[in-house]
């Protein structure tokens, strides 16, 4: 037993990877208690650090601040991967106003921010701690640390932020999900509603047509109005009587090519967006009774995973398969999206494809396509490390502005997310896949995001207990509350009486603005909706860069 207590007592290396286990294991057991479904999560790690470091069990400085920064990096570049394929997807249409609306939680952040500083007389070295705490945002603490340390004698104050996070956190988690139930009670009878935000963001839908406008007959599929700008796919074609009038009763569909001649009385199985498949049904006819997924026939529906770098950035129509294999895409699956395989769409690794034809033709499309789980799911060592160096190295990258005591860097929150972002949103640059499996970026940003904390808990250990026991703290987590519920309350109004946003949107929005998947948790309980996922998915990207760039500007300009 001596042994261990020297471990613990001595530094050294394994006293220090002890220490950081000990912490880990501490705190996500803590983060893991749930009451009434609220919990601490990953933030359990952050506490438990805390009290380590009251006690004195830390690490050296030098240690200390490598595994933090190394463990951000991780954390912000798996970040990146996850949400670039999908971020400037994110912008368009419904997503603009959603986009704003999220914005305006930032920037009425900031502004609360400076107002509590002053009116609490509140050093903004922590005011900007209290700012990512009540926001939940820990990037946006990591760059308000590393942009104090380029401060002149700035590194002196580095661990306050800390302390402001640690007292904020509690209640920007508990805030949210007040804000939540305080706009579900003045929506009484409301909440059912369930329309998403974004009709892009639905998915696409499946619907039958019978053919009825007689200037159709005889055209082929690839002529048919509106039918390739549109988005909407002709899977299966069902033939009608001779004369036009009815459906027969016993034939059994086709696989649709861009050739395939259209004739009065057939009925079509077309895929796409809800608005574009009505407008193509106006045009073409009405819609049939007949489904043609449950008629029988030779047709098979397979899922064909894209992991061959030969197909990659190019297009459905540009690979062919319903004239060279008689296979039919009806729709392309990115990120957990369904788009159009329309023209402009250009494959990327991982891309799952929704094919309709023959089997022995599905499986020639499939081996062409790569459909390789194991390629899939196996992570590349070398772009990961790539796509970290350069992120690194973008963050380094000094931008001068007139006035600043110091030049603005991206650092080492905003350049390795910067960096995922864009190469993860190129998808492929020559032989170079930037592809992390799903499982393997959890891994990474569970795993960076635990050491970011821990170190954090440890280094501000110290002075957190001292903080809170002379009354300085308690002030803190009242002003704290103030930067967390004004702006969810102001943006809540503005959502619903200005945009009219339905209850499983709001909260969607609101758990994306604070950048908060226990809250988006909490939201899909209450709605009992996939709405709020998708206002989530649509505004996180952008919200995470700007609470990561106005966290910076907070230190910059008014921490001198």
């Amino acid at each position: 037993m001596f042994w261990f207590l020297d471990l613990i007592r001595s530094p050294s290396v394994a006293h220090d990877v002890l220490v950081l286990s000990l912490v880990a294991i501490c705190g996500l057991t803590l983060g893991g208690l749930r009451v009434k479904g609220i919990g601490l999560g990953i933030a359990g790690v952050l506490f438990a650090g805390l009290l380590f470091g009251y006690f004195g069990l830390t690490l050296s400085h030098e240690v200390l601040d490598f595994a933090r920064d190394f463990g951000l990096i991780l954390f912000v570049y798996a970040v990146g991967v996850q949400v670039g394929p999908g971020f400037l997807g994110s912008l368009r249409r419904q997503g603009l106003p959603l986009n704003v609306l999220a914005l305006s939680l930032v920037v009425l952040g900031m502004a609360m921010t400076l107002l509590v500083a002053r009116l609490g007389h509140i050093p903004m070295q922590v005011a900007v701690g209290l700012f990512s705490g009540a926001t939940t945002n820990t990037p946006s603490l990591a760059a308000a640390q590393q942009a104090l340390r380029e401060l002149p004698n700035g590194a002196s104050n580095a661990a306050l932020p800390g302390l402001g996070y640690a007292v904020a956190y509690p209640f920007g988690v508990l805030g949210i999900i007040l804000t939540m139930l305080a706009v579900r009670f003045s929506m009484r009878g409301q909440t059912a509603e369930t329309e998403a935000a974004d009709d892009d963001t639905h998915g696409l839908e499946t619907l039958n047509i019978e053919v009825e406008n007689r200037n159709l007959e005889g055209v082929p599929i690839r002529d048919l109005p509106r039918y390739n700008d549109s988005g909407v796919v002709v899977s299966r074609v069902l033939s009608g009587s001779a004369l036009g009038s009815s459906t027969s009763e016993n034939g059994t569909p086709e696989i649709a090519g861009a050739e395939t001649i259209v004739h009065v009385g057939d009925v079509l199985l077309a895929v796409g967006e809800e608005s574009a498949l009505r407008e193509f049904q106006t045009i073409v006819g009405r819609p049939s009774s007949r489904d043609l997924r449950e008629v029988g026939g030779a047709i098979s529906t397979r899922r064909i995973l894209v992991t061959r770098r030969q197909v990659l950035g190019k297009s459905i129509p540009q690979l062919n398969w319903t004239a060279r294999y008689g296979a039919v895409v009806t729709r392309v699956v990115r990120a957990g999206t369904e788009l159009s395989p329309r023209s402009r769409l250009r494959l990327q690794f991982g891309d799952v494809l929704l094919a309709v034809g023959g089997e022995e033709v599905l499986s020639q499309a499939a081996a062409e396509a790569g459909d390789s789980q194991e390629e899939f799911g196996h992570p590349s060592m070398l772009t990961l490390f790539i796509g970290i160096g350069l992120g690194v190295a973008l963050g380094n990258v000094p931008f001068f502005l007139p006035g600043m005591p110091a030049p603005i860097k991206l650092g080492l929150a905003g350049g390795p997310l910067l960096a995922a972002l864009v190469l993860s949103g190129v998808g492929r640059v020559g032989p170079l896949v930037w592809h992390l499996p799903h499982s393997a970026n959890i891994a990474l940003r569970e795993f960076g995001i635990a050491l970011f904390l821990a170190c954090v808990g440890l280094k501000a250990g110290v002075s957190f207990v001292p903080t809170l026991l002379d009354g300085s703290g308690m002030v803190w987590m009242a002003w704290a509350a103030l930067i967390t519920v004004v702006p969810l309350a102001i943006v809540a109004l503005a959502a619903r009486w200005w945009l009219k946003m339905n209850f499983a949107s709001l909260c969607g929005l609101l758990a994306g603005g604070m950048t908060d998947p226990p809250a988006l948790a909490f939201a899909h309980n209450i709605s009992g909706s996939d709405a709020p996922a998708v206002s989530y998915a649509t505004v996180y990207p952008l919200v995470m860069i700007a609470r990561i760039v106005a966290a910076q500007i907070l230190v910059l300009f008014f921490a001198r």
